[in-house]
């Protein structure tokens, strides 16, 4: 009989907690609003996070909510920020255009290898054996992790194994910079022309038998263009809340040897100093023997 009353008054208690949730469910209900379910349905539902949101739902919630703009989806083409700026009745707002920029110019026509990698062609996986054999320790490995994760084909291997970002079809999504092991790309205005090519933080002219196009520390970038330019841990850092022009970048870039500081054209790419030394060589450099 104890057990029958026992599993009668559990019963009670399930029956009970049930109703006091199914009350509480409906009493304390928020009714959301209709018109986040077809913001979403007008974004490109790739979920990049480019727009600073963990998802197009949250960020159409966000625009619902006047918390964003439609600019801020860098996916999007203009028609579809257009849309839904006049679904909310609000402005597509000013979206400056940020793209991935990679600070390595050393592919294997210039930069030696000091080991053959024999392995799963990755980036990931070559960094864990000895740093991934480059002679360069800071430099692109090659094997393309960047450009295979990249989901809007932004990123190309060029014929030296090194990536190019298409900055036309960039998203600023982040991806690139989050998979390669070397820490090269970081998200950039486009505003920010003057680049510096090279993460090498050794010094001197040695630094030349890994990479022909390393960055010495020369200081000379520096020293013609102090407004934005300082050097730090061997390596030019540009101080772009100076807004360097094409004036002041140009006169940074015209006497580095190496062409590690470049001015990035719109049109034209990576525009070197005129005292930046050719390269020559199309072929890839034999690994170093000792």
């Amino acid at each position: 009989m104890s057990e029958l009353v026992a599993v009668a008054v559990l019963g009670g208690l399930t029956a009970l907690l049930a109703t006091v949730l199914i009350v509480a469910s409906r009493k304390l209900a928020v009714d959301e609003d209709p018109r986040i379910d077809i913001v979403e349905g007008l974004l490109p539902s790739s979920n990049c996070g480019a727009c600073g949101f963990p998802g197009c739902r949250a960020f159409a919630e966000a625009l619902v909510g006047l918390a964003a703009a439609p600019s801020g989806c860098t996916v999007s083409d203009d028609a579809g920020r257009q849309a839904i700026a006049d679904l909310l009745g609000v402005s597509v707002g000013q979206a400056r255009k940020v793209v991935a920029r990679l600070a390595c110019a050393g592919g294997d026509n210039v930069a030696r290898v000091r080991a053959g990698y024999q392995g799963a062609r990755s980036c990931l996986a070559a960094a864990q054996v000895a740093g991934g054999g480059k002679d360069c320790f800071w430099g692109c490995l090659g094997h393309g992790d960047c450009a295979r994760v990249c989901e809007f084909d932004a990123i190309v291997m060029d014929a030296h194994a090194l990536p190019v970002v298409l900055e036309e079809r960039c998203t600023a999504c982040g991806d690139c910079v989050d998979i390669c092991p070397k820490d090269l790309f970081s998200l950039q205005d486009t505003a920010n022309r003057l680049w510096v090519r090279c993460r090498n933080e050794a010094f001197g002219d040695g630094v030349l038998e890994g990479c022909e196009v390393a960055c010495t520390a020369c200081g000379r970038c520096a020293a013609d263009a102090p407004a934005v330019v300082r050097m730090e841990h061997n390596l030019p850092r540009v101080d772009y809340a100076a807004h360097p022009g094409e004036a002041t970048g140009r006169a940074a870039i015209e006497r580095c040897p190496t062409g590690a500081i470049v001015w990035v054209d719109e049109t034209l790419g990576d525009i070197k100093g005129g005292q930046a030394a050719r390269v020559v060589r199309q072929s890839a450099r034999r690994e170093a023997t000792t």
